[in-house]
């Protein structure tokens, strides 16, 4: 992990018990650190509405001799701002009338590859196979996202369901989330995903469940995203692109990786249920055969 992302992780740890004026302070940070590294210590406690003496407090309270030093794990480390989402589209369409389509395609896989690799390098690998665990100990497994997400949560549950039991994608058609959740306790879990805006029936469905006991397991695209403060089991994803929509690749990669974790801490039965599941499929004529 790099010092930034080490940093970055141990705000987001100790968010919840820092005083109202560090947490400010802390969560500006967390959601721009980018702005860390060509910030005075004025301009980030402006941007941040808290006083100068907080920033500098906030630098100590994490080992640092003061704020020029905490500025230094922030500098050369973070990417610069992204263009809104209108101005993403105006830049798409002046590409194409260009006819430097091929720039274009470079700057995608750059950011798919960049966003994976990001995401990846600041995930301990004992933390998500400690995830693993409590999903395949859990009674019921929950996974909610809604919008794009909502895709990405049903495959998933979708995939999951090949070879495991009780995963199920909220909300369900004709639900609410709450409702879906109505009925679980602290021997389920919840997976749930929302990036920024942070989306608020999601947000309700992670204070619903912390309410019932549940497990949480969440992810976001910042360390001070209430899904990751209040998660037992917090990951940060990177969506950044030059589009005018976020990415989801690396959301995809890794719930697909949190999957195959849960599989290999499974029991052997697994592989029997995912070759039944095949199996059926086979039968009933679900794939075209190769004459």
């Amino acid at each position: 992990m790099s010092p930034i992302d080490d940093l970055l992780d141990q705000l987001g740890k100790r968010y919840e018990s820092l005083s109202p004026q560090l947490r400010l302070a802390a969560r500006y940070v967390m959601d721009n650190p980018q702005d860390v590294s060509i910030s005075s210590v004025r301009a980030l406690s402006d941007a941040a509405t808290v006083k100068p003496n907080t920033v500098v407090r906030l630098a100590r309270e994490f080992g640092f001799d003061g704020y020029d030093e905490f500025r230094e794990t922030f500098r050369d480390s973070v990417r610069g701002g992204s263009a809104n989402f209108p101005d993403r589209v105006r830049w798409l369409q002046s590409i194409q009338k260009k006819g430097e389509m091929s720039g274009l395609y470079a700057t995608m896989v750059g950011d798919a590859l960049s966003n994976l690799e990001r995401t990846f390098a600041g995930i301990d690998e004992a933390h998500l196979e400690q995830a693993a665990k409590a999903i395949w100990a859990a009674r019921k497994v929950y996974i909610m996202g809604v919008g794009v997400n909502y895709t990405n949560a049903n495959n998933f549950a979708y995939l999951a369901s090949t070879g495991m039991n009780d995963f199920v994608a909220i909300p369900r058609p004709a639900s609410t989330a709450l409702d879906d959740l109505a009925r679980a306790n602290e021997n389920d879990v919840l997976i749930a995903i929302t990036m920024r805006p942070y989306r608020k029936e999601v947000l309700e469905a992670v204070d619903f469940a912390k309410s019932q006991g549940m497990t949480l397991v969440g992810l976001s695209d910042t360390n001070s995203a209430p899904v990751i403060t209040k998660a037992d089991y917090g990951f940060v994803t990177h969506i950044d692109t030059s589009q005018f929509f976020p990415s989801s690749v690396s959301i995809i990669a890794l719930l697909e990786t949190i999957l195959s974790f849960v599989i290999a801490g499974a029991s052997d039965e697994i592989v029997d249920r995912v070759e039944q599941f095949h199996a059926r499929r086979n039968d009933f004529g679900y794939y075209d055969k190769d004459e």
